[in-house]
């Protein structure tokens, strides 16, 4: 309990905003007008969309092992990604 206490005071936590919601549905819009997704892989994108403009505006460095979707989002929007 008291790591998370620690990590609490040290570590922010970033919430997307509503700047971020609607931009979102900007980019899913080009994407979708791009490359045709089907409503159900474009609902899945959207949540990495909102992740993926949270840590560009804070300058943070996106990890993720979802390489694929998130060089997607980089191709329209250019963030810090590294992929593990």
């Amino acid at each position: 309990m008291q790591i998370l206490r620690s990590m609490e005071k040290n570590l922010p936590i970033l919430t997307p905003n509503e700047k971020h919601w609607l931009e979102s549905g900007q980019l899913l819009a080009r994407i979708y007008s791009d490359l045709g997704f089907a409503p159900q892989k474009l609902r899945d994108l959207h949540f990495d969309v909102l992740i993926a403009l949270t840590a560009r505006q804070y300058g943070a460095r996106l990890i993720t092992s979802n390489r694929a979707d998130f060089e997607l989002i980089r191709s329209y929007r250019e963030f810090d990604l590294e992929v593990w």
